[in-house]
């Protein structure tokens, strides 16, 4: 048979509507998709992560064989390929194809191995991933003709541009974010009535990446009797109309609220099938505002998962494709100490980190505040290399893609690559964390301590930070009255913070 192209699907490629299978013909195209040691080793990727890529890969190439499809599928228990470049190297010397064809992928460490791996004169052709509710060149134009790149303005624009929870030309509900209305805590009695999230038992393909993961990556993080995440199109839309239907009328009012042993609460667990490609992001905005609509379901809670999907999704992409390769070495704060290995272990004796590295090492899965104001402030207050710390969100997390992983993780959780793109440094003392959780209750340290054995370091290290960027702080208007409350601070009491701040910083690892 005569291969006319080699249509190369990547793992997180997996939309049934992909341009690259636009104009497949099985009588002439074969697609080639590819398990690669590399993926799950160039950082050590948690073993429900690895799982989850290979299984939706696997059910994938299972759907495109019953649509007639030929699939060359490059498995790790068969041609065990070290490399993604070397498994595309392999296809095509089988294939011979007359060119191969992709969609453009989401990592450029992997696009430039890819391009790299083809022969001199075998055309190779990126396609627009469709995927996406605006395009990159969309996005480079919006970005162009914008005075700030602030995804306020560009969620703004998005929803106007797809008539999401729009009245005419106004927003629904006469205002366009209502954030200020989804950030209360629990209070003392904690969370109440937990929905609990549609599980998926492992048929027979993923019974089998379990087993391959387990003997193949043994000593990474991770604990595959907990996976329970959708692995193909069906599973996906199955969990999306399970958190319209269970979760999203009280998702808003306790989003950023956290609790020792709440795993789930109220969010939408998506976010992996968003980022295989399983479900598309207008389908799912557009599911919650018709729940909206049909139900009447509170607009603060529908609005703000939306914003997370349409605005801040979105836009990550957007400032990666722009910003790249800069991104990946972006250190304002000029922070150089290593990652404490208790990163991958759990074992500090600060609570609220324990908590949220235990729960990620579990399941691969926390949510976004305890991404950005328990593990990553405490990254910016500990001044961490941001690229070490990058590269551990990529590792550990289910629904870790570098497009959209590094951006959020650099530009907003450490705020690397300065007022770019995020207008302040999300950064706070332990007692955000004792209002938004119970973390601090039986812990070694206390929130309103700032020095001596049990000073919670957060706290300390929150007023040493506010201390060293003083200038920079107080010329920001968000971030003004900090440092206002950082002169409050007697000049004794400052000098023993940051003495008591260097000792907590040359001993990390004992934390």
């Amino acid at each position: 048979m005569t291969t006319r192209r080699l249509i190369l699907l990547l793992g997180d490629q997996l939309d049934a509507d992909s341009s690259a299978l636009s104009d497949a013909d099985a009588a002439l195209d074969v697609v080639v998709m590819i398990e690669a040691q590399e993926e799950s080793t160039h950082v050590r990727s948690h073993k429900i992560r690895t799982a989850l890529f290979l299984s939706a890969m696997r059910h994938f190439a299972q759907e495109l064989r019953e649509r007639g499809l030929v699939v060359h599928y490059r498995g790790l228990d068969g041609c065990n390929d070290l490399s993604l470049a070397a498994g595309l190297k392999a296809a095509i010397a089988q294939l011979q194809p007359q060119e191969v064809i992709g969609v453009e992928p989401g990592d450029l460490r992997v696009r430039d191995q890819l391009q790299a791996a083809v022969p001199k004169g075998l055309p190779l052709r990126w396609r627009a991933d469709t995927h996406f509710a605006c395009s990159l060149p969309r996005f480079a134009q919006w970005a162009g003709e914008s005075r700030q790149l602030r995804m306020e303005f560009f969620y703004r624009h998005m929803r106007k541009e797809h008539g999401i929870l729009m009245e005419g030309s106004q927003p629904a509900g006469g205002q366009w974010n209502y954030d200020a209305d989804n950030r209360r805590s629990f209070g003392k009695a904690g969370p109440k009535n937990l929905p609990q999230p549609t599980r998926f038992e492992p048929d027979r393909i993923t019974k089998e990446v379990l087993a391959l993961v387990a003997n193949r990556y043994a000593d990474h993080p991770g604990d595959l009797t907990k996976f329970h995440w959708p692995v193909n199109r069906a599973q996906a839309l199955k969990a999306l109309d399970d958190f319209i239907e269970h979760r999203l009328p009280l998702f808003g009012a306790h989003q950023d609220a956290m609790w020792t042993g709440m795993t789930w609460g109220w969010h939408a667990l998506l976010s992996s099938a968003l980022n295989l490609k399983l479900l598309n992001p207008l389908e799912v905005v557009r599911a919650a505002e018709r729940a909206w609509r049909e139900r009447g379901l509170e607009l603060s809670s529908v609005e703000g998962f939306i914003r997370q999907v349409l605005g801040w999704r979105e836009f990550m992409r957007g400032v990666y494709f722009l910003d790249m390769p800069g991104l990946k070495a972006a250190n304002h704060f000029k922070h150089q100490r290593p990652l404490p290995g208790w990163y991958w272990s759990g074992q500090t004796r600060m609570n609220c980190m324990r908590q949220c590295i235990g729960q990620t090492l579990e399941h691969g899965y926390s949510h976004h505040i305890q991404r950005l104001m328990v593990t990553g402030m405490f990254g910016v207050l500990a001044q961490i290399e941001p690229q070490q710390l990058c590269d551990w969100y990529l590792a550990v997390y289910v629904d870790a893609v570098e497009w959209v992983e590094l951006p959020n993780t650099a530009g907003m959780a450490l705020f690397a690559t300065g007022p770019r793109f995020t207008s302040k440094p999300y950064v706070a003392s332990g007692a955000y964390i004792d209002k938004m959780s119970n973390y601090c209750k039986g812990c070694a340290y206390d929130p309103k301590r700032r020095t001596g054995d049990t000073a919670c370091p957060m706290t300390t290290l929150y007023w040493h930070f506010l201390k060293g960027h003083e200038t920079e702080l107080a010329g920001n208007p968000r971030t003004a009255l900090m440092v206002k409350n950082l002169q409050r601070i007697e000049a004794d009491e400052m000098a023993a913070i940051e003495e008591h701040a260097q000792s907590l910083l040359a001993n990390l690892e004992r934390l």
